[in-house]
């Protein structure tokens, strides 16, 4: 049985959640090849390259593939899968996007949000918001796979794999209009190895950041929001942590006026560490907490910026 792992990457590197995804792979078989999608990416494909456990890279490149256009990468990976009994990505933006377009041209159905390889042909995945896990079976002949990375530990380094140039492909009846990126210093957030979240508690989108930021410059890590808070307009779209929106599985999350509600705790209940500030002594974050600090946090958190600066950071 050979596997085909999309590779989530950013021309340069590949992310962690590709070295996770190939973890799951490798569950499946010991065949695993990476496919590289993109433009100018060969700095990617030499990384995927490097990746233990990988025996062989596909480098494809386009215009079209560049912007991570669904219909060109699934262009890509459908003729590829004549050669493999599965293809595995990561549960990205990206990877939800192509793996259904991929599932229907080989008439399957697809798997999503995998967070544990029983077997070849057996798997479990979340349902209800994360608060059920279900044990399914698939007898299709070609299996189509997103993961949870968050589920599944980063394969490491020290693979000396071939890269292969194949042929690109482009959407001719899609055509890319524009984006608008994001630039932080901070550490990406679905991959932050420290979150700290707000909810809705926080008033205003100046208070949100007011006592955020300088909170998660002491520690380096990212920032998050509960739904209730980005509707509010307190932060935006790509901070929310939830189960429409980001799923983390940081060292440490603080959740900072977030009550908990199930559909946060979908995003985030596999931390680490999970330390919870509310007033509401029973708010259901403290359910799932590791640390709970019953207080208003305009005392708790200028109390944990003093303990910091203390300890000198």
């Amino acid at each position: 049985m050979a596997v085909l792992v999309v590779a989530d990457h950013d021309n340069t590197e590949v992310r962690d959640t590709t070295h996770k995804t190939i973890t799951a792979a490798l569950e499946l078989s010991k065949d695993v090849d990476v496919l590289v999608v993109g433009q100018g990416a060969d700095a990617a494909a030499k990384a995927a390259a490097a990746i233990a456990g990988v025996r062989k890279v596909l480098l494809a490149e386009s215009p079209g593939l560049g912007k991570m256009i669904a219909e060109a990468i699934e262009a890509v990976v459908t003729p590829l899968m004549a050669n493999y009994e599965a293809v595995l990505t990561p549960a990205s933006t990206a990877g939800k996007n192509f793996a259904p377009r991929v599932a229907a041209k080989l008439d399957s159905s697809p798997l999503s949000d995998v967070m544990q390889v029983v077997d070849a042909s057996t798997f479990v995945r979340p349902i209800y918001a994360g608060n059920a896990l279900e044990t399914v079976q698939s007898s299709d002949a070609k299996k189509v796979i997103t993961v949870r990375t968050t589920a599944f530990k980063a394969a490491g380094t020290g693979g000396s794999a071939s890269v292969e140039k194949i042929a690109g492909a482009d959407a001719p009846k899609t055509s890319f209009v524009g984006e608008e990126v994001v630039k932080s210093s901070r550490p990406e957030l679905g991959a932050a190895k420290i979150v700290v979240s707000g909810g809705r508690a926080m008033g205003s989108s100046e208070e949100f950041h007011k006592v955020l930021e300088p909170l998660a410059d002491k520690l380096g890590a990212a920032i998050g929001a509960s739904r209730a808070a980005v509707d509010a307009g307190y932060a935006p779209n790509d901070y929310q942590v939830g189960q429409t929106g980001k799923v983390v599985a940081p060292d440490l999350y603080i959740a900072i006026g977030i009550s908990g509600a199930i559909q946060h705790l979908a995003g985030m209940k596999d931390s680490k560490v999970i330390v919870a500030i509310n007033k509401d002594a029973d708010a259901p974050i403290f359910q799932i907490a590791d640390y709970g600090w019953v207080t208003d946090y305009k005392t708790a958190v200028p109390q944990l910026m003093d303990a910091l600066t203390a300890i000198g950071k």
